[in-house]
């Protein structure tokens, strides 16, 4: 038996996606939510993934969160892009925003073995394309760029971007889901619904002395 049903999850997460341009919630992407929730609860009582329990406040902070990250990346990144997932441990938010932008090409980098055979398990369940880069990012070969690169309660945001930088294509993005206590100059700040404090990040990657138009 599902931790929620359809409906629940569909409402919960309808306010992360009230102004995206993609439509409604499909009937698939919410089978997904599910089955990823339940595998989630599943692991988390075996190998600790989240210190959030409560299967609403999951769809709410991991799931609701991603997809409003992903709802922003959308009209930045065009089918095609590739995507890095900073330190992703159980999978957010890269694989909801693969879930629901199927064409962006996600790689989830997380060195922790039990957090891999974890995201292992939920792309083959899901039947996703993500692959998972099984190390830290520092680890990856210097010539490994991306379209966009996303983060999410990383510890020494200042020095975590700038490590994030030099993966970014020229032009490309960094989205970062933080608290209050974190601002970066020169990014677009978001209000994530239903959270008071919450926000999400998002700049572009430019190279010095260049314009931003």
């Amino acid at each position: 038996m599902s931790a929620l049903p359809p409906e629940t999850i569909r409402q919960l997460l309808e306010p992360y996606l009230a102004h995206w341009s993609g439509g409604t919630l499909s009937s698939p992407l919410i089978a997904q939510v599910s089955d990823y929730l339940d595998l989630l609860i599943r692991w988390n009582s075996r190998v600790s993934l989240t210190a959030i329990r409560r299967p609403e406040e999951i769809i709410q902070r991991h799931f609701g969160e991603s997809l409003f990250t992903a709802a922003h990346l959308s009209t930045r990144l065009k089918s095609g892009a590739t995507l890095l997932d900073y330190g992703s441990g159980p999978g957010f938010p890269g694989l909801p925003i693969q879930m629901l932008l199927p064409g962006i090409r996600v790689t989830l980098a997380e060195s922790q073995t039990k957090k891999v055979t974890f995201l292992r398990e939920v792309i083959r369940t899901l039947g996703l394309s993500a692959e998972i880069w099984p190390r830290r990012v520092e680890d990856m070969p210097a010539d490994r760029q991306f379209d966009a690169v996303t983060m999410r309660a990383v510890e020494k945001m200042a020095t975590t971007v700038e490590d994030a930088s030099s993966r970014v294509n020229d032009g490309g993005w960094i989205a970062a889901l933080v608290g209050s206590s974190i601002n970066m100059a020169g990014a677009e700040e978001f209000l994530i619904p239903e959270s008071d404090h919450r926000r999400l990040l998002l700049w572009r990657n430019v190279p010095r002395g260049t314009l931003v138009a």
